[in-house]
């Protein structure tokens, strides 16, 4: 038996999404407008072994 939790809205925090830019970690909360807007047209993928 899995326990499901769901929470408030009230309860929430909001993510902060990091990535890796020229060889270091910064959040995209700190890009500028067109950076972050380029961050979401992005595809990832995964690589197959």
């Amino acid at each position: 038996m899995k326990a499901t939790y769901v929470l408030k809205t009230e309860e929430r925090q909001r993510c902060e999404i990091w990535t890796r830019v020229m060889g270091y970690h910064r959040p995209v909360s700190q890009f500028n407008a067109g950076k972050q807007s380029e961050h979401k047209e992005r595809q990832h993928f995964i690589e197959k072994n």
